[in-house]
């Protein structure tokens, strides 16, 4: 049966999809250290080890996942059971996730931490394979995949940049409802609490949108992909590999900062009113990243190859690392000159997210030609494998700086705003800045250094590489 052609309305629908799933993913990413680290006062490395190991096992769980999708079969067709299954049970999670009894011991609270976010990965993968799953099962090749795929991104990066943008400003505000004599960090609590029930709610809304508005073909098909098979097309195509290396080192650098920034601005950049300044760097960093995807790689396209880009993006990013550093061992007073090195680390990460991508489908060619194989739904499952390990490694390193510089609210008992960075040593500030600075400078010049040394799929050679595939098949 051949695929039909989704329509204006379902195209939205899927993208409003991606709006709802990457609000869920980005608060449990960004927040969920801080959550229970800063405000509950688990220990940080044990949260490290929490969020390294489940979203390593969730990265495995992933083929699982596609296997079971694949091989689901209900008069609503394959994918949106699943989808709403691991929609309505991931929103639960999350709400459960962020409302943790603050009474539990220590232990208690590392238990409730790793039971609630493994099932919370356990239940967003059985939303998320589907989802993604959608789009080579119900699109031909070519412009309609690339559209669909390219709108999916967006939203996807709208709805990471809401929750990014105005999670804090969002939770102060709910929190202030806790009442006038409860410290700041019970305020924080309540506050993420509710806060976490509104972006639960509007998940189940966006997704039962996309489930309604879109029909499922009876006989689509999906293939998918094992861990066996994913490592050996590592093995087998070292072009793959390249990019993949690259991937886990550019994605670990990034996100390391990503994890330690709320406490940056909280117990370095200082003042009463942090959250607020939190909010304005974030506004303005989500507004320059999702530009920089839809906006600036395509102009820089124009001009430079893709690799010349890469190398741009590396360089953009050193240098935005570069001035954070040099800044924040300054006097700094006003949120607005932090904006300097917020452009260059954003508008690389946007772009490098597309252009990763691009290389990896590259490595498809490139290993159909070399090995006889096309291993295109491997090559690609592979991509959410080694985002989340980078994720993971992320989290963990950013555990370890917390530990070791002892950052901490520990919330005087009082119902007044205060400054944290007072009360933090100049030593747990550098320590806080080489690693969301230096760390992340180092692992993307090993990427540079990895990617120079070893990438060879340049535009003339993927050309060549197009025509010599043609003419086989023509043969």
């Amino acid at each position: 049966m051949e695929n039909k052609k989704l329509t204006g309305a379902e195209k939205i629908a899927y993208g409003f999809g991606a709006v709802g799933k990457d609000m869920v993913y980005m608060l449990s990413a960004t927040y969920i250290l801080y959550y229970f680290q800063d405000l509950l006062g688990v220990n940080p490395v044990a949260m490290g080890i929490i969020l390294l190991a489940a979203r390593v096992f969730d990265a495995f769980n992933d083929p699982i996942m596609g296997i079971v999708v694949a091989k689901t079969h209900t008069r609503w067709g394959r994918f949106r059971p699943w989808l709403m299954i691991g929609t309505i049970t991931n929103a639960v999670i999350l709400f459960m996730m962020f409302a943790c009894p603050v009474d539990l011991s220590p232990k208690g609270l590392v238990a409730y931490a790793a039971v609630t976010y493994i099932l919370w990965g356990v239940t967003y993968t059985m939303m998320d394979i589907p989802y993604w799953s959608m789009i080579p099962a119900f699109t031909k090749g070519g412009k309609e995949r690339e559209g669909l795929t390219t709108l999916a991104r967006s939203c996807a990066g709208v709805g990471s940049a809401i929750v990014m943008i105005f999670t804090v400003m969002i939770v102060q505000k709910i929190g202030v409802l806790a009442g006038p004599d409860v410290t700041d960090a019970a305020r924080e609590i309540f506050g993420f609490k509710w806060f976490s029930l509104i972006v639960a709610l509007l998940f189940i809304g966006f997704i039962t949108f996309t489930c309604v508005m879109i029909k499922e073909q009876s006989l689509v098909d999906m293939k998918t992909a094992s861990v066996k098979d994913m490592f050996r097309a590592l093995v087998t195509n070292d072009q793959a590999m390249t990019v993949v290396i690259a991937i886990v080192l550019i994605n670990t650098s990034i996100y390391i900062t990503s994890n330690l920034v709320i406490y940056f601005f909280k117990y370095d950049f200082g003042g009463i009113d942090w959250g607020t300044s939190y909010t304005f760097f974030n506004m303005f960093g989500g507004a320059v990243q999702i530009l920089s995807m839809m906006a600036l790689y395509p102009v820089l396209r124009l001009k430079l190859s893709n690799i010349k880009v890469f190398y741009l993006c590396i360089a953009s990013a050193v240098t935005g690392y570069a001035t954070l550093l040099i800044i924040a061992s300054t006097n700094m007073n006003s949120v607005f000159i932090l904006f300097i090195p917020a452009f260059f680390i954003f508008a690389a990460n946007g772009v490098l997210q597309v252009i990763t991508t691009v290389f990896l489908a590259n490595t498809v060619d490139y290993g159909e030609l070399k090995n006889n194989r096309r291993d295109e739904s491997v090559i690609f499952s592979m991509q959410t494998f080694v985002v989340k390990l980078a994720s993971g490694i992320a989290a963990f390193a950013a555990s370890v700086c917390l530990q070791i510089n002892n950052l901490q609210s520990g919330t005087p008992d009082t119902s007044e705003k205060i400054d944290y960075s007072l009360n933090v040593a100049s030593s747990a500030k550098f320590g806080l800045r080489m690693t969301m600075a230096v760390i992340p400078i180092a692992g993307l010049f090993i990427a540079l250094f990895v990617f120079w040394k070893k990438y060879i799929l340049t535009d003339a050679k993927i050309s060549e590489i197009s025509k010599e595939l043609e003419s086989k098949k023509s043969n």
